[in-house]
Formats: structure tokens, sequence, C-alpha cells
């Protein structure tokens, strides 16, 4: 079980109650897509993502981002039994989607570099420190299907 300061708690929830999903999540997962566009092949059904213009205009990647984000909310709301809270969404990404564990890590930098872009003089180390637990404790949850 992950142990979680009262900082590192109030830190990240006071994140999450402030972030815009609406702007967080689309910019997150399209950079992503734009960065390690290996990552594009799960999203064959989402339209052309031939170039950046075309992924950060496309509403289902945008969608997508935001969905990304709800789920993340679900591990704030429930930090002390992430993996339990992830379980079933480790099956469906392990089992059915076959989606490759380290893209989870991919989207988790990504959204770190829109995060720290948003917060500005505000994303201090201590505060990245946290932010970066938390999302390390959520990939692990994510990927636990695949150990």
């Amino acid at each position: 079980m992950v142990e979680w300061t009262e900082f590192e708690r109030a830190t990240i929830q006071d994140i999450f109650s402030n972030m815009n999903y609406d702007v967080v999540g689309p910019q997150a997962l399209a950079r992503c897509l734009i960065v390690y566009p290996w990552t594009q092949r799960y999203f064959g059904k989402f339209g052309v993502l031939y170039n950046a213009a075309a992924i950060m205009g496309n509403p289902m990647i945008a969608a997508h981002g935001i969905v990304v984000l709800k789920g993340l909310e679900k591990a704030v709301k429930n930090m002390d039994n992430i993996k339990g809270t992830y379980a079933e969404l480790s099956v469906l990404h392990s089992e059915k989607l076959h989606v490759d564990p380290d893209n989870f890590r991919l989207l988790g930098d990504c959204l770190t570099v829109v995060v720290a872009a948003q917060l500005g003089a505000a994303f201090t180390p201590e505060v990245q420190a946290a932010f970066q637990k938390f999302l390390a404790v959520a990939i692990n949850s994510l990927q636990r299907q695949y150990h």
C-alpha cells in the first residue's frame, strides 16, 4: 500500500480540482500521439491522424483525453485503493485492447508537461514530485494485469 503525506494528498486534490479537463486532457493525449506516433495504432477508429494539426483538431482524440482525466479523477478519489479502483480498467486495456503498458508512462509524461505548462511557477519540484508519485501509482495499477 502506498503511503501518502498530507502535502501529497492536498497537492493532488488541488491540481485536479483546478484542472480544466477540456484543455488538459485533449492536449496531453494529442501530445502523446504526436511525440510518440507509434501510440496512434490504438486509435485507428478515430479518423485521420496524419499530422499534428489533424490530431490536435480531432474531436474524438479530445473526448478521449477528457475520459483519461476522468479516469485519473477516480484514482484521486480513491488514493488509498488505486489498484482496486483500476482493476477492471487494467483488464480492459491488457486483455481486450492489448495496449502496450509502456504507453501509460508515455501519456503520464505528456500529462506532466501539460500540467506544468498550465501551473507555471506553481509547479515547484515538490508539486512535481507529488504529481509524479501519483501518476506512477496510477500507471502501476493500470499495468497490474500485465504482470
